[in-house]
């Protein structure tokens, strides 16, 4: 009798063993039970990822802790909040950071692009912040390296904020409980924009992603995600090919990738990493985001394509976007991602990967 009831048990876990060794063979015809065993454990247990030449992987985990904030830091951080809430930053007076990142919204906008000073219209999608703590470098584009040199480039942006250095020092020296809160901390009467990029960044430290099933999953309760999810993050880590660009903590590479996106030669070129560094290389490349909170972060990728997850996977079940080979003038073609090729997901297959992305 003893012996029946550990057979199936021991079976199971050779099966997860083997699951682990062998790989994705093994892995593809797991069923719910064997998926429970097989992400029983630790990441760093679970079965090893289906990885193409070139990706750069971590394993998955939890967020880092935030370190312990001290007296000062708070109080930056909270000056930051309400700089970050202020249109006075902006040329007209009507437009905040919070304009383009609205906590309603998933700290984005929910729209395609946003709408800057005089309605002008951006040409990128406004990405979350919920991860901006730990994300470096930051843009689509990696052009700035913190959250400090990132804060300025809105404010001064025609088509965003369209102020300038000298406009926003002076309307936060003319307000007395901007000039009282800096004195307290920096012990000077003056306001640079220095310090209002420092305050700015305390309070995008401050920001983080919403608890989810995820969160609850990774720190260890293996009940949190449900049989269909739970095979969606298998086939996020296998045949589905995401873990390629989306993984550790972060479940971002952040790393540069051209998806086939950069509308070469057409009206809404973007040739992305390449206007920052000028290498051919990363003609229509951009910084892969986090996954972290996606479901509430529509529409999706750096020019807002897509309103839905399904259409995301629809996307790159299909190989990915096409970019043409020829423009006008001397900017090289993009060269296709080796990491970008079609998928063959079934429905249920597709179904499941979504259930998992919004578990995030």
């Amino acid at each position: 009798m003893t012996i029946r009831i550990l057979r199936p048990v021991r079976l199971v876990m050779m099966l997860a063993c083997a699951a682990i060794v062998a790989g994705p063979m093994v892995r593809a015809t797991a069923e719910p039970a064997s998926l429970r065993l097989l992400y029983a454990g630790t990441p760093e247990s679970w079965p090893r990822p289906l990885l193409k030449d070139g990706a750069a992987f971590s394993e998955f985990a939890p967020l880092p802790a935030r370190p312990a904030m001290s007296d000062r830091d708070k109080a930056l951080a909270e000056i930051g909040l309400r700089l970050f809430d202020d249109p006075a930053l902006s040329r007209s007076g009507q437009i905040a950071c919070a304009s383009c990142h609205n906590s309603e919204l998933g700290l984005a906008d929910g729209i395609r692009t946003s709408f800057g000073h005089d309605r002008q219209r951006g040409r990128r999608n406004a990405q979350s912040l919920f991860t901006a703590a730990w994300m470096t470098p930051l843009f689509w584009d990696g052009r700035a390296a913190d959250l400090e040199a990132q804060a300025l480039h809105p404010l001064v942006d025609g088509k965003e904020m369209a102020s300038s250095i000298r406009i926003v020092e002076r309307r936060v020296n003319h307000d007395q409980i901007y000039r009282t809160a800096f004195a307290k901390l920096n012990g000077r009467r003056r306001i640079s924009i220095a310090d209002v990029s420092a305050a700015l960044a305390a309070h995008e430290r401050t920001l983080r992603p919403p608890r989810s099933k995820w969160s609850r999953f990774i720190a260890g309760d293996l009940r949190a995600l449900d049989d269909q999810e739970l095979e969606g993050l298998h086939l996020f880590r296998t045949k589905a090919g995401c873990v390629n660009c989306h993984n550790g903590p972060l479940l971002s590479d952040r790393q540069f990738h051209n998806l086939g996106l950069s509308f070469y030669g057409r009206r809404l070129e973007d040739l992305g990493r390449y206007e920052v560094t000028g290498a051919a290389a990363d003609v229509g490349r951009f910084r892969t985001p986090s996954l972290l909170g996606v479901k509430q972060t529509a529409p999706y990728m750096h020019v807002g394509l897509f309103q839905t997850l399904d259409n995301v996977v629809a996307f790159y079940n299909g190989g990915g976007g096409k970019d043409r080979t020829k423009r006008p003038g001397n900017v090289p073609s993009p060269q296709p991602d080796p990491l970008v090729a079609p998928l063959g997901l079934s429905k249920t297959e597709r179904d499941a990967l979504i259930a998992f992305l919004q578990t995030l």
